[in-house]
């Protein structure tokens, strides 16, 4: 990032990503079985590199543009989040339903191309100075070992839900395919809503963060024990309870998932990080390689509990991974606390 640019590698990330979502369009032309496959596989890591690039850079622009108030503008900017979450299932179901498969993928890489000459035109340029300070260095240090966990225990219980709640919903309460998005709203809003608010505590009063942090995490893992909820509280799931723990669930996410950026780039001054894009870079590099990592493994191994105990069980037991972050993160604080 700091060789290439910011600048120019969000706007590169974006170029990438817009022609492969064109191509994602195409796929239905290739003749079907191992080349149809290899062809998904191939166009989807290509996608990857582009997204990684982009959320990359757009990180570390957010952070040096408003170094005072990185989680404020990072709570505020989840509201589009929530906005492409909950608008991006029905108006992709919408165009697939009217103009079949290639139309929703080729409008939305269209979309994207045409916001690449915006940017190229909107966004500042920063000059940055490669830092000596290295990824193993920053990873290496038991607090952000700490925080890494937090992230990838957020993105692993938010993967979980993709391939299992659509099927709970529809299997449990008997509810027609076109409602299913609508339960997704209670999580996406939520998040969204209360990002901003959550963002701006962490700035106006940072000693909060650990707080929030802890308690993010343990409510995050109470609300997935009460999901199905876990057989052994012998509590019969109903509608209304399952979209209220839903709204919880997106709460809690936010209270753990805004505060760790600048707590990891906090913990990287207190070491002797250089203050710099370089910095940035390699923080919001960290970050987005923990959260893809948990987005890789809530899925499989959400999916491989689903199939073997069932949803109330499985999201109990992925729920664990919140319990295990908050718990740690508290016992760290309270150690560190214990020392000063």
């Amino acid at each position: 990032l700091t060789h290439i640019g910011a600048k120019f590698m969000f706007v590169a990330g974006m170029f990438v990503s817009g022609c492969v979502t064109i191509l994602f369009g195409m796929l239905d032309k290739v003749p079907s079985g191992p080349i149809f496959i290899s062809l998904c596989f191939l166009v989807r890591a290509m996608d990857a590199v582009g997204f990684a690039a982009a959320m990359t850079a757009s990180f570390s622009i957010l952070a040096k543009a408003f170094p005072n108030n990185i989680a404020t503008v990072l709570g505020s900017l989840e509201i589009f989040t929530g906005l492409g979450l909950v608008l991006g299932p029905p108006l992709g179901g919408f165009l697939y339903q009217s103009f079949g498969y290639e139309v929703p993928f080729i409008t939305l890489g269209c979309v994207v191309l045409v916001l690449v000459p915006v940017n190229m035109c909107i966004l500042p340029k920063y000059d940055s100075v490669p830092s000596k300070d290295s990824f193993w260095k920053l990873i290496l240090l038991p607090k952000v070992l700490l925080l890494c966990l937090i992230i990838f225990s957020l993105s692993a219980c938010l993967g979980f839900l993709d391939p299992t709640m659509s099927l709970f919903i529809l299997k449990k309460f008997k509810l027609p395919a076109g409602y299913v998005g609508l339960v997704f709203l209670g999580l996406a809003l939520s998040y969204s809503l209360s990002s901003p608010l959550l963002g701006l505590l962490s700035d106006k009063l940072p000693y909060l963060r650990k707080w929030l942090l802890v308690s993010g995490g343990l409510m995050t893992a109470l609300c997935f024990f009460m999901l199905g909820p876990a057989p052994v509280l012998h509590i019969e799931s109903q509608l209304w309870m399952f979209v209220l723990v839903l709204v919880l669930i997106g709460f809690s996410l936010g209270m753990s998932a805004i505060p760790v950026f600048p707590e990891i780039l906090h913990c990287a001054y207190e070491n002797g990080f250089e203050e710099g894009l370089s910095l940035l870079g390699l923080v919001s590099g960290l970050f987005n390689a923990v959260w893809s990592l948990g987005a890789f493994a809530g899925p499989t191994l959400g999916g491989f509990l689903n199939e073997k105990l069932g949803f109330e069980w499985a999201s109990a037991i992925q729920g664990g991974w919140a319990l295990l972050s908050g718990l740690a993160t508290g016992i760290f604080y309270i150690t560190e606390a214990t020392r000063r």
